[in-house]
């Protein structure tokens, strides 16, 4: 598979090392790992894709023994380089992992690192795969899905990117009912996972070739195979048959000592 660090240029990486930097000194918070999501790190950026920049911090340690409610989001405007800088207080990240937040334990794989500080998200990673929720899991990736489908153009027309928003929590919720293991991040990866429908693959094919040569906001005609695919899956589809978490309370333990940990430590 294509080492997708090296497909992040040199003064691309040093302008977000930068910003990371300015980051920590302005929010008085330690980044503790900062990673690539979305289509750069799912294997087939359009040209103009953005840079999706996603960390998890930490403040000192007397920020979390206050009585008042604090901001736990540190957002930034995307720049005239297209960095889209956005971080998840350990607190929060580490309460959304309870929640089996599928979006969090991509940026705990995701194949591009851009900082990485101890190990904090080694940690995160294991408690995740150790303990995880598939039913929780599959309802969130069948609720993104519906929501996706939901947001869809209802003219001939589409924005391109928009069935690769829908498709991909559908063919991650396929991983979990036919693995029953927490899908990977690749999309190429993920319909590996059952032999498609030839017209499908065909579609999907097509649509990626699409994807990859297409301007980020490039619209295109409807196809109507994934149309009917998406209607008939959506239809199918319940999540309710994958094992659930087997000790809720372990993973919350576990999710609590790392927090104290990470928080002490600093």
């Amino acid at each position: 598979m294509l080492d997708l660090n090296s497909e992040i240029p040199a003064d691309i990486r040093d302008c977000i090392r930068d910003r990371l930097d300015a980051v920590e000194a302005e929010d008085g918070v330690d980044v503790l790992f900062a990673v690539e999501s979305g289509s750069r790190a799912w294997g087939f950026a359009s040209p103009d894709s953005d840079y999706d920049v996603r960390f998890v911090y930490r403040h000192p340690r007397d920020w979390y023994l206050s009585l008042k409610e604090r901001r736990d989001v540190i957002e930034r405007d995307i720049d005239a380089r297209e960095i889209d800088l956005a971080g998840w207080d350990i607190r929060k990240a580490l309460r959304l992992l309870l929640k089996w937040n599928p979006a969090l334990f991509e940026w705990l794989v995701s194949p591009i690192t851009y900082r990485q500080s101890g190990d904090c998200r080694a940690a995160m990673r294991s408690l995740y795969e150790e303990h995880a929720d598939l039913q929780a899991i599959g309802h969130h990736y069948l609720s993104l899905a519906r929501t996706q489908w939901g947001r869809m153009d209802t003219g001939p027309q589409v924005k391109l990117k928009k069935y690769f928003y829908v498709l991909r929590p559908l063919m991650a919720l396929h991983w979990l009912t036919s693995n029953h293991a927490i899908p990977p991040m690749n999309f190429d990866l993920l319909r590996e996972a059952r032999p498609w429908p030839a017209e499908i693959n065909s579609a999907v094919d097509d649509f990626i070739t699409l994807k990859r040569a297409t301007p980020e906001l490039g619209t295109g005609a409807r196809i109507d195979a994934l149309d009917l695919w998406v209607e008939a899956t959506l239809a199918a589809a319940d999540p309710s048959s994958l094992p659930a978490s087997k000790d809720p309370n372990a993973a919350q333990q576990a999710a609590d000592d790392l927090f104290r940990e990470m928080i002490l430590e600093n």
